[in-house]
């Protein structure tokens, strides 16, 4: 995760073949693709269509925005 954060600085990333902790905490994964728009991501997974995805946002998320899992 470290790594694909310093590479791809706020930027939404699409990753597949990935593997996660117990708490879904990203051990490793491939980048299938990365953008700063995040439309753009979901667009590309549609495509894609890959058996098993995550989807990173590697910024800040602003103060008083709602995050919806």
């Amino acid at each position: 995760y470290e790594e694909i954060k310093q590479q791809f600085d706020s930027e939404w990333i699409l990753v597949g073949d990935h593997e996660t902790t117990e708490n879904f905490e990203l051990i490793r994964g491939r980048v299938l693709w990365h953008s700063k728009d995040r439309d753009e991501v979901y667009d590309k997974a549609i495509e894609l269509q890959p058996k098993r995805a995550l989807f990173l946002y590697t910024g800040r998320i602003p103060k008083g925005s709602v995050v919806v899992i």
